[in-house]
C-alpha cells in the first residue's frame, strides 16, 4: 500500500536539502535518503518496511556543550548515540527527542533546529528480524539542567563522554567519531 506525501515529507525533503548544502561531501548518503523517502510502496517510517526505514537519533549534549551522553546499546554492544525506531511518526526531530527522553530518563531537553548528521547502517538479523538498512537522521538535543540519567532495558549503559575524547578514540564508533568532528567544527 502507498504511503501519502505530507507536510512533514516536504520539510524533511527541505531539511536534507538544507544538509546537502552544508555538507556537500555527504551528497551520496543525502542520495539514498531522498531515493526512500519517495519510495511509495510502503511506509518509510514505519519499521514493517522490513528492507529499510528511518529511525532518529539524538546527539545528546551537556549545557556546555562539551560533552554527550552515549548509549551501550543491548542489542548491538556498541556505544552509540540515544535512538530509534520512527513507528510511523513523520517527524523524526520530535522521535529524536522523545528517544532521549525515554532512554536517558532525562527531563527539560531542548531540541535543536536542523538535521546535525545522517547516517546509514546496516542492522544484522535477530531471531524475529532480517537483517535491514536503518536510515538515521540526527538531532542535536541539549540536557536541562539536571544530568542525572536512568539507564533504560534498551542500554547496558548510559556515560557522559568529552566530545573531544571521541574524535581520535579507535573504540568509538566511526559514525559517533565523525558526530564529535562535526560538533567541534561547529565552534
Amino acid at each position: 500500500m502507498a504511503h501519502q506525501t505530507t507536510g512533514f515529507d516536504r520539510a524533511f525533503h527541505a531539511e536534507l536539502d538544507a544538509y546537502r548544502a552544508e555538507w556537500p561531501g555527504e551528497a551520496a548518503v543525502v542520495d539514498h535518503f531522498v531515493a526512500l523517502l519517495r519510495e511509495s510502496e510502503s511506509d518509510p517510517f514505519s519499521r514493517a518496511r522490513l528492507a529499510g526505514h528511518f529511525t532518529g537519533s539524538a546527539w545528546l549534549v551537556d549545557q556546555t556543550g562539551l560533552r554527550v551522553l552515549l548509549t551501550h546499546h543491548r542489542k548491538l554492544a556498541r556505544w552509540l548515540q540515544l535512538g530509534g525506531h520512527a513507528d510511523g511518526d513523520r517527524d523524526l526531530s520530535r522521535v529524536a527527542l522523545r528517544e532521549a527522553e525515554e532512554e536517558s530518563g532525562l527531563t527539560g531537553l531542548r531540541l535543536e533546529p536542523g538535521l546535525f548528521d545522517l547516517d546509514r547502517h546496516w542492522i544484522p538479523a535477530r531471531p524475529d528480524v532480517p537483517a535491514h538498512w536503518h536510515y538515521d537522521v540526527r538531532y542535536v538535543v541539549r540536557a536541562g539542567e539536571s544530568e542525572a540519567f536512568v539507564v533504560s532495558e534498551e542500554s547496558i549503559d548510559l556515560a557522559w563522554r568529552g566530545i573531544v575524547s571521541l574524535v581520535d578514540d579507535p573504540s568509538s564508533d566511526e559514525a559517533v567519531q565523525r558526530m564529535a568532528r562535526k560538533w567541534l567544527a561547529r565552534g
